[in-house]
């Protein structure tokens, strides 16, 4: 239970120090936005885009079409958006502690909040942009699950920033080789096409992909899809397994990381 308890804390710290996380959360969104005309909305304002040039390619170029009752255009954002939010935050994590370094070199700062600035910016950035597209495909009702799952996805990717925080500044070559490993496991990652179309001698192959289960409950959620037991249970057990460790090892390497920068 203390074990537990400890890997809870950063959701705990989340609260503590949430005005703390806002204020750092507005200043990053100044500093990136600083000089540009639409200001803080160009962060809403690029997965945007991005969705419009998704819809543009596969609805009036490719004229992909599905043979079921659910388009392809509103399966593959359904599934797509969480995934560019937990790709983002997973790549801002490894570069968040270089990147905020200077506010805690020379003073003492609560570093243990810097892990969660990623998390809640992306938060910000793709959960209206979510509920909107839910909401276009799907309904009102759909909407609502839509902030749940995105929300849901928020508190499983808490360990996976923190121990990411400390492998991007202790083993710097992750920073360069976890971008082609995130673009793997995209295309491993039943996204791009729906799971019945992968063959079925390599169908089992999804078990040992934690995404491929959250993407399968993220369809399930908002499709009413078939939801296995496993597509809840590995990723549970997943996080559970990360949690506490992740946030051990973030505690033991913090005395550490000025010495580092």
């Amino acid at each position: 239970m203390k074990k537990l308890l400890s890997g809870l804390s950063p959701i705990f710290l989340l609260f503590q120090q949430r005005f703390l996380i806002l204020q750092l959360v507005k200043r990053d969104i100044v500093g990136r936005t600083s000089g540009t005309l639409m200001g803080g909305i160009w962060l809403i304002a690029q997965p945007a885009l991005q969705v419009m040039a998704f819809w543009f390619l596969l609805d009036f170029v490719f004229r992909v079409r599905s043979p079921g009752r659910i388009t392809f255009l509103d399966y593959f954002l359904i599934g797509m958006l969480p995934w560019l939010f937990f790709s983002e935050v997973l790549n801002r994590s490894l570069n968040v502690l270089s990147e905020f370094g200077a506010l805690y070199q020379r003073s003492r700062f609560p570093v243990s909040v810097l892990p969660l600035l990623p998390l809640v910016l992306n938060l910000v950035i793709y959960l209206p942009i979510y509920l909107i597209v839910a909401i276009y495909f799907q309904g009102l009702m759909a909407g609502l699950k839509a902030v749940a799952v995105l929300l849901t996805l928020f508190v499983w990717a808490i360990p996976f920033a923190y121990l990411l925080a400390v492998i991007g500044l202790f083993v710097r070559e992750t920073r360069q080789v976890f971008p082609f490993f995130l673009t793997m496991v995209l295309y491993v990652t039943p996204i791009l096409y729906a799971p019945d179309m992968l063959p079925e001698s390599v169908r089992w192959a999804m078990a040992f992909n934690p995404m491929a289960d959250v993407i399968a409950l993220i369809q399930g959620v908002l499709h009413d899809f078939e939801i296995e037991r496993g597509h809840w249970l590995r990723p549970l057990l997943l996080w559970l397994a990360l949690l506490t460790p992740s946030w051990i090892l973030f505690k033991r390497t913090e005395p550490h990381m000025r010495e580092v920068l």
